[in-house]
């Protein structure tokens, strides 16, 4: 446990059994620093984490204070329903419009799909970049060329090695992100008019995905904590025998939901059965909250049928656009399609991001990455607790930066993110996580930018429009 958190852990006892009473002003953060012989820094952190939390408040000029007794965390959104049959994806031009909106650097970005910039590493990045290609050897122009450069294939399976799992860098082939590597696995598994099941609600990258290649959708009931339910796959399998499976077992998108790891080994295990090959999308395997890394699907495949998909966009290098895949038995494959489509991801980035890897610095930048998520997401929770219409609904996941909210029955998320976008503010409606006519009074909320005024008054803002709204 990192000492900031050890701190706040024991001030969080002490307000729970009384010795700290509500109301009763909090030693300041020098006479704290001072006092437990802690950084300014850490104290700092551990005060914002108990903020987060509702058990102390800030005063301006005054200091920190013991709050009144937190409420209780809202419930979770409803367990979603599986479809009786497949169904044509034709969500394109929805898509589109609420990405355009993200793109603007006036909007509060609450409907990202990326956390803020402002929380990765990019000078460190910068001068491994500098150095990598000051002395670019000309040939790796070709022998960097697909499945990737070794010493990055390496490095991944470097850290896959020390997480307790046995993935080769032979297997690996680095992408242009993970949204290429996603794409080149369904490729190589379907045709144009199969079926490929998806979780309910799913990400809308996967229903483009679909789209483009003449794929049908058979959303799978899905829980919004603990993942896809088992017992409604196995129906879908059994009765309408889909081409693939397209999951987010770690940290969903847009629930953030976990599937549990004894139901992951179940998962893999039907699939297996049924000779359904999965895609896994694991972009979000590294920002969890709790002590290690929760295992993909994929520490459970014994036999290839799992192809694997992550990124360092999401939790190291925005912009550098370096994904990977392990396809097990579909390897030869995927390699050939990337090959015959892009050739190679980017030589300098590949190269920037293995010799960046060599060092310690992403294990350090990764705990900071995960204790400003925990702490922005509880802020999060409170402010919509406090601001959207009584009877919302909120996930509270255990990893990753977003929040599916649920609100009250005939609330039209899309009419919010319209009014919403008038104010400068960007959601990402339920409708843009569906193939089907669903989720029309839920919207997914990114809190992967620092909690600030300007977010604050926005959340404010989309409680008093979501009451407009019905």
């Amino acid at each position: 446990m990192t000492l900031y958190k050890a701190y706040a852990d024991d001030l969080a006892e002490m307000i729970e059994r009384g010795a700290l009473k509500a109301g009763q002003r909090m030693p300041s953060v020098r006479e704290a620093a001072r006092h437990r012989g802690l950084s300014v820094v850490t104290v700092l952190k551990a005060y914002h984490w108990l903020e987060a939390r509702g058990l102390i408040v800030a005063r301006e000029r005054s200091g920190y204070y013991v709050g009144s007794r937190p409420q209780a965390y809202p419930p979770q959104p409803a367990v979603s329903r599986s479809a009786t049959v497949s169904t044509a994806v034709k969500k394109g031009d929805l898509i589109f419009e609420v990405l355009d909106a993200v793109q603007r650097r006036v909007v509060v970005p609450l409907g990202s799909a990326f956390p803020s910039p402002l929380l990765f590493p990019l000078q460190s990045l910068y001068r491994s970049l500098n150095r990598s290609v000051r002395h670019l050897d000309p040939w790796r122009t070709v022998t960097d060329l697909a499945p990737g450069n070794w010493e990055l294939r390496r490095q991944i399976s470097l850290r896959y090695h020390i997480d307790g799992m046995e993935i080769p860098p032979d297997e690996l082939v680095i992408t242009d992100g993970a949204m290429e590597a996603l794409n080149l696995c369904l490729q190589a598994v379907t045709r144009p008019g199969d079926a490929v099941v998806i979780e309910s609600p799913t990400f809308y990258v996967a229903l483009q995905a679909l789209e483009r290649l003449g794929l049908r959708a058979i959303e799978v009931a899905t829980h919004p904590g603990e993942g896809i339910d088992l017992a409604a796959l196995e129906a879908v399998l059994r009765q309408q025998r889909p081409a693939a499976c397209w999951l987010m077992p770690n940290f969903q998108n847009p629930t953030g939901a976990l599937i549990p790891e004894e139901r992951k080994e179940q998962l893999v295990a039907l699939l297996e059965r049924y000779r359904v090959p999965m895609i896994e999308d694991d972009v979000y395997g590294e920002l969890y909250y709790a002590s290690t890394r929760p295992k993909p699907a994929k520490a459970f495949d014994h036999s290839g049928n799992v192809l694997h998909c992550s990124s360092f966009s999401k939790c190291l290098a925005p912009g550098y656009r370096i994904g990977w895949t392990a396809p097990g038995r579909h390897a030869a494959a995927v390699r050939r399609l990337k090959l015959g489509t892009t050739l190679s991801a980017a030589i300098p980035s590949q190269l920037a991001l293995a010799n960046y890897l060599e060092g310690a610095g992403y294990d350090r930048h990764l705990r900071r990455l995960r204790d400003a998520l925990f702490v922005e997401r509880d802020a999060m929770i409170n402010a919509i607790r406090e601001f959207f219409p009584e009877g919302t609904r909120v996930t509270r996941p255990e990893g990753g930066y977003f929040l599916w909210v649920e609100m009250p029955r005939g609330t039209d998320s899309l009419q919010l993110h319209r009014r919403a976008l008038e104010q400068g503010i960007s959601i990402a409606p339920g409708a843009i996580f569906t193939a089907r006519d669903r989720y029309s009074n839920c919207l997914r909320l990114n809190y992967g930018h620092p909690q600030d005024r300007r977010v604050l008054r926005a959340l404010k803002t989309l409680g008093q429009l979501a009451r407009e709204c019905r």
